[in-house]
């Protein structure tokens, strides 16, 4: 059914719960950027989200009789609070089905505002499945978090306000995508009215379900998704949001954690507001954009779409930022064991400070040093590297390296004649409890652990790191444990730095 969405954007009732807000500059990435950069502050909403516009312009919407029997959705937490808000405000009730992975900070903000939580599955699919199972045995109604014309409609009144706040020449607008449901709306009136500004998706690069959908010219599922940026953790986009996507997105930028973790404190030191990792999407694909495109003296508009972030995930931002900003580099240099080599070595580091400085002795020639340096960019590490080299000490630049900045870093490790057969794995899983317990448990007995090291990050989801001394004949039931286990693993027994240090 045609839907005609400037129409339906223009007579959208959303501000009966949601407010105009701001277009703020943000001057200090602007004067960074060489270009102005614009935050629309849908933060700044009552639910720190955007997305009690398309909740309630669904809701509103919806015959009387249908809303008195009362609403079910499915969220990660952004768009329960919407819907929990609109029913609290048109006086019915809503069930709310969220991931156990959902962080807690959510979970209240939800039934404080009345909503009923039930907790259920790992991720928002799974979640979404219990939902409309509920939505039939209770008699609701779904409200769908982005795959709707209301609710996409509610969204797209961002764009209507965007471009009455801003008449001059725009470049580009940034939208994180989850579901596609923001992004569609905007699309869909921004390109009616100003074709000319591009409308660019971001998602993470573990979370790229509308990226890969768009070059494969279908919808595409993926098998797993990343959870740090839990408020985009779909594995599936709607169809009616692909379609616009299709027709609206000009193109669709990948950032990771790292960048993500900068964007953060990027926004935090313009405007001392704390951005939760989804809604500081889009800050970090302007700051990528303009460096890749070399532009200048152009205007940029990011969405900060949300702010639901727990406080104890501020911890692993502060850590990762760093590193998304490019200002700090780790580094494996390995020196001769003789007198006067650490000196040379600290004669190479300069007047540079140091994050961190962690030296063994390996054996009688040589001797393995793991420092962590402060850096200006990714050119000033390169030329450390260079720096090192022409001392003839041999060196890695450990900086993108996962395990390094996860778990090495963190561990007092060496090399040990006694972790015979040993295999290094990665695990990543949802932080519940019992989950650790559920990990260890359901290896064989007759594994021996050589080495463990755990991180929780913020409450939501925990990190392990194990060596685990696996006989030769006995790989094939590893395989089938890592086959069942139904945790995200990464195979780190090639990896240069536990050859380094652990291995």
């Amino acid at each position: 059914m045609f839907c005609d969405y400037l129409i339906q954007i223009l007579t959208a009732r959303v501000y009966d719960v949601a407010q105009e807000t701001p277009l703020e500059y943000a001057p200090n990435l602007s004067a960074r950027l060489n270009n102005q950069l614009l935050l629309k502050r849908e933060d700044m909403q009552s639910v720190f989200s955007f997305k009690l516009r398309g909740a309630y312009n669904k809701m509103v919407q919806l015959p009387a009789e249908i809303l008195a029997k009362g609403v079910i959705a499915a969220s990660a937490g952004n768009h329960a609070q919407g819907v929990a808000l609109a029913a609290q405000r048109l006086g019915t009730r809503a069930i709310i089905v969220m991931p156990v992975t959902t962080p807690q900070v959510k979970v209240d903000a939800v039934r404080m505002r009345g909503g009923a939580v039930v907790l259920y599955g790992n991720t928002y699919d799974d979640a979404y499945s219990y939902a409309r199972e509920l939505e039939v045995e209770k008699g609701l109604t779904f409200i769908h978090p982005f795959d709707d014309p209301h609710v996409i409609a509610g969204q797209g009144t961002i764009g209507m306000e965007i471009l009455r706040q801003y008449q001059q020449p725009i470049h580009a607008i940034f939208v994180a995508i989850g579901g596609g449901g923001l992004i569609s709306g905007i699309g869909a009136y921004v390109k009616r009215l100003r074709p000319e500004i591009k409308i660019i998706g971001v998602e993470p690069v573990d979370a790229d379900a509308m990226s890969q959908s768009l070059k494969a010219g279908h919808r595409v599922r993926l098998s797993q998704v990343g959870l740090f940026a839990d408020g985009v953790a779909v594995r599936e986009v709607g169809e009616e949001t692909f379609r616009l996507c299709q027709q609206y997105v000009d193109e669709i930028i990948l950032v990771d954690t790292d960048d993500t973790c900068a964007a953060i404190k990027d926004v935090f030191e313009d405007t001392r507001s704390i951005l939760e990792p989804a809604g500081a999407l889009a800050i970090a694909a302007a700051k990528a954009y303009a460096e890749r495109e070399q532009i200048e003296g152009q205007t940029l508009i990011a969405i900060a779409c949300g702010a639901n972030m727990n406080f104890d995930r501020l911890r692993f931002v502060a850590e990762r930022a760093e590193f998304g900003e490019r200002r700090e580099a780790i580094f494996a240099v390995t020196i001769p064991e003789q007198r006067g080599s650490i000196r040379q070595f600290c004669e190479c580091i300069g007047n540079r400070n140091l994050t961190e400085f962690n030296y063994r002795i390996a054996d009688e020639k040589t001797a393995h040093i793991f420092v962590g340096v402060q850096i200006q960019n990714r050119v000033d590490a390169a030329k450390m590297v260079e720096t090192f080299e022409a001392q003839g000490f041999e060196t890695l630049d450990l900086t993108d390296d996962e395990l390094t900045k996860l778990h090495l870093r963190h561990m007092v490790g060496g090399h040990s004649p006694l972790a015979q057969n040993e295999l290094l794995y990665r695990f990543e899983f949802p932080e519940r409890p019992g989950a650790l317990m559920k990990f260890v448990t359901s290896m064989s007995p007759n594994w021996n652990i050589s080495l463990f090291h755990y991180r929780n990050n913020g409450a939501d989801y925990g990190r392990i790191v194990v060596g685990i001394q696996v006989p030769p004949h006995e790989m094939k039931d590893w395989q089938a444990f890592l086959d069942n286990l139904g945790y995200r693993y990464w195979d780190e027994n090639k990896n240069p730095a536990y050859k380094l240090f652990l291995g």
